[in-house]
């Protein structure tokens, strides 16, 4: 797979960069480009392999954030670091037209939170770039997501979500080899779901693809720790990684790259013993 072939089989760590004033964990903190330019670097120093970067916050309830607005916060952010650094950029969106723009600025890959069903040009988007694109399982909006999320089998129902985008994905010109699936952990599912999620993440394998995972910082993190400030949050992250690396995640999503870089190193090398 041509978009792997820099990692050399290792886990590879995308860091997160929200330059929205209303994320859940870490919003309004990057209140301009500069600043959001360093903190990339910064990250990249750290060891991010991919720079994540969102203009709209997905957060539960949140509301939709205009087309001209995300695209004020993330076009410049992206033309900066790639002025500074060959990072991989990510552009974390639903809408095709941000994407393209995105791609266009400087990014290579596209993350959708919602599988190409929001937008129906974006897996038009996608082929006609060629270039790698995470399709991540939701039930439902951010606004409504996790209003009362219920599954009869969690594993099975977003297997079949993933089988159904993969068909369409293909059939739409994308190539299998460039998709990443994320079975959305956190994204309209109970505590109970997301752990079931991590403990058969191994089953998401079957499919072929390379999986992402975005554990870092989220409610169900906090609830199974006892933890509901997101500072406490950090220990529960970080075994959520390795948990997930330990299971089959390619991908884990985060937004402190210097603690999971070495987690990441420990978990390859008991992978490796």
């Amino acid at each position: 797979m041509g978009w792997r072939k820099p990692f050399k089989d290792r886990p590879i760590i995308m860091g997160i960069l929200n330059v929205t004033p209303d994320s859940f964990y870490d919003g309004g903190q990057l209140p301009d480009r500069e600043a959001a330019v360093r903190h990339a670097l910064r990250m990249v120093d750290e060891g991010a392999d991919i720079i994540d970067i969102g203009g709209e916050s997905t957060r539960p309830y949140a509301e939709p954030t205009p087309l001209h607005e995300e695209l004020q916060r993330v076009i410049p952010v992206i033309e900066g670091i790639r002025a500074a650094s060959d990072v991989l950029i990510s552009v974390d969106t639903y809408k095709a037209s941000v994407a393209r723009e995105a791609l266009g600025a400087g990014a290579s890959m596209i993350n959708d939170i919602s599988g190409l069903t929001y937008d129906r040009e974006m897996a038009t988007a996608a082929a006609d770039r060629g270039c790698p694109v995470v399709l991540m399982h939701i039930k439902g909006t951010p606004r409504d997501m996790q209003a009362d999320p219920c599954y009869d089998d969690v594993v099975v129902e977003i297997m079949d979500f993933f089988r159904e985008r993969l068909d369409h994905a293909t059939q739409h010109g994308i190539s299998r080899e460039n998709i990443i699936l994320d079975p959305g952990f956190g994204f309209g599912k109970r505590v109970e779901d997301n752990l079931r999620i991590l403990k058969e993440l191994g089953r998401f394998k079957e499919l072929g693809c390379p999986l992402l995972v975005g554990t870092s910082m989220k409610s169900t993190i906090g609830k199974v720790t006892d933890s509901p400030a997101f500072e406490e949050r950090v220990e529960g992250t970080m075994a959520s990684v390795a948990v997930a690396l330990m299971n089959g995640a390619d991908i884990v999503r985060v937004h402190d790259v210097k603690r999971t870089r070495k987690v990441a190193m420990f978990v390859q090398a008991v992978m490796k013993a």
